[in-house]
């Protein structure tokens, strides 16, 4: 298991390439679509946050990156620009690391233009740990995740009870993506 405070995430040739990241937009748009599920991105990375941001980041995009996760010459071939973590579009952050900064919500008249948050989990599984339910999700779904601080869920929640103004969330373990949009629910196993 990699520090994900100490380990900078890099990238495979491949995952620059069109076809590969066409593969991992359709993985991603399908866990957006299907919150909760565990959908596998393909990559020889060791970990699928290249591929991700690759697919989801342009020149246009603001990108913050506190923890220094993501590799510098990934950094360069992204061509995103920096931003602090409270006006980017995408926030890279180690999940076990609890957030010290308000993400954008949007706006009433632009909504979109909340954050999503893509936190590196340690593992991401089946099983107990945290109940989800909403649009996308028939009645409730468990999931197992580890290597999140529980404040993100905390935070997470006040910052999407102003909907439709809030932030989405990706959890990326080291093979897949599981998304969390701002419309689910998300409470521990037990209730708290």
């Amino acid at each position: 298991m990699m520090n994900k405070l100490e380990t900078r995430i890099v990238s495979h040739p491949t995952d620059w390439t069109p076809l590969a990241q066409q593969r991992a937009f359709r993985s991603i748009v399908d866990a957006f679509s299907y919150p909760g599920r565990i959908v596998k991105l393909e990559t020889q990375a060791a970990h699928v946050l290249p591929i991700v941001l690759a697919t989801l980041a342009d020149p246009a995009t603001l990108l913050a990156d506190p923890c220094e996760l993501v590799d510098a010459a990934d950094r360069q071939r992204l061509g995103a620009k920096s931003a602090s973590a409270d006006q980017a579009r995408f926030v890279v952050m180690p999940g076990s690391q609890a957030p010290d900064f308000e993400p954008a919500l949007g706006t009433l008249d632009s909504p979109e233009k909340g954050a999503t948050l893509i936190l590196i989990a340690d593992e991401i599984g089946q099983g107990s740990g945290l109940i989800l339910s909403g649009p996308g999700i028939q009645s409730s779904t468990s999931l197992q995740v580890t290597g999140i601080d529980p404040q993100w869920w905390k935070l997470r929640r006040k910052w999407n009870s102003a909907f439709p103004l809030g932030v989405d969330v990706a959890l990326l373990g080291e093979h897949s993506v599981v998304a969390l949009p701002r419309t689910i629910k998300v409470a521990a196993e037990g209730g708290r």
